[in-house]
């Protein structure tokens, strides 16, 4: 009996450890439990360590706080101009209310990707094709707005939306890439003219160039030359200057020393005829000496012609 008993208290006592223990709860780190009473909420553990009643609290929910990221699906929508095209969207989110996000709808993220698939569609459906493609970042803005805002109740921040891919149907593609085609060329062509303009205009300049350096060139050349000749002119004027002073300034030591030597008049005959025949230079076939000088001349050539008879 005694030993049943132990056993007893044994049982009774390890049940109790087990129910203590179950008791205790420890909430991670970026996590909240939702607990519930007898089925009623009854609070929100945030990180720590916490003690529930037992048997009659619970923890109804497991809600991490960290952002998550749901990729939806690509979804069918249409345009303004009426092109059917397929958009996939990524949304990032945060719970930021452990109980709206466990009571304010059953399923959040299917209610999300609901909302994204509707939202979508109105904010394309008022946009072209052409808008669509270029306007993601404002696709993506509205987008977050709406759902931002239709998703507050349910304990949900809505922190961005992305538009991962637009596809378009394989015609538009393929007018899309030969239109990129043209374009690119056009570009090219362009670019090309644009080359070939700036290439001509260089060589236009450079031509200009030479040609204002081969005019300098030339304008200095006669410049130098103009004083070549300048300077050669004043030396030869100089020279010839020279000389006549020269030539003077002989005759005039010649006829000091004339007076000096007090000629008589048979020399000053003599002389004035050696004058007549440099005058003459052998160029003039006839001279005409004055009456009062001819019989000295006669007496000279005579002289002259005796002295050649001797010298023979």
């Amino acid at each position: 009996m005694d030993n049943a008993l132990a056993v007893l208290l044994i049982i009774l006592l390890f049940i109790v450890i087990i129910i203590i223990l179950s008791t205790i709860k420890i909430v991670p780190q970026a996590h909240a439990y939702v607990i519930e009473r007898l089925g009623t909420y009854n609070g929100t553990w945030s990180v720590g360590l916490h003690m529930k009643a037992p048997i009659i609290d619970k923890v109804a929910r497991k809600v991490t706080l960290k952002e998550q990221v749901v990729d939806f699906a690509p979804q069918p929508v249409i345009t303004k101009d009426n092109v059917t095209m397929r958009i996939d969207t990524v949304v990032f989110f945060a719970i930021t209310d452990p109980k709206l996000f466990c009571y304010g709808v059953e399923n959040p993220i299917m209610a999300i990707e609901n909302l994204t698939a509707t939202t979508l569609r109105n904010i394309i459906g008022d946009l072209e094709l052409d808008q669509t493609l270029t306007s993601r970042e404002t696709i993506n803005t509205r987008m977050r707005a709406t759902l931002d805002e239709a998703t507050d109740p349910w304990g949900i921040k809505i922190n961005r939306v992305e538009l991962k891919n637009i596809i378009p149907p394989a015609a538009i593609q393929d007018a899309m890439e030969k239109q990129m085609k043209a374009e690119r060329e056009r570009r090219e062509q362009i670019l090309r003219a644009e080359g070939e303009k700036k290439s001509a205009i260089l060589i236009a300049e450079g031509q200009k160039e030479s040609l204002i350096l081969a005019a300098q060139a030339e304008k200095e050349s006669k410049i130098l030359k103009a004083e070549a000749t300048k300077e050669a002119t004043i030396k030869e004027a100089e020279g010839q200057a020279q000389a006549i002073l020269a030539v003077q300034q002989a005759n005039a030591d010649g006829i000091k020393a004339l007076n000096e030597a007090a000629p008589t008049n048979q020399v000053l005959t003599i002389k004035s005829l050696e004058a007549f025949a440099k005058a003459a230079d052998g160029k003039a076939t006839k001279i005409i000496i004055p009456s009062e000088i001819q019989g000295v001349a006669g007496l000279v050539s005579s002289i002259t012609e005796v002295a050649k008879n001797a010298k023979e």
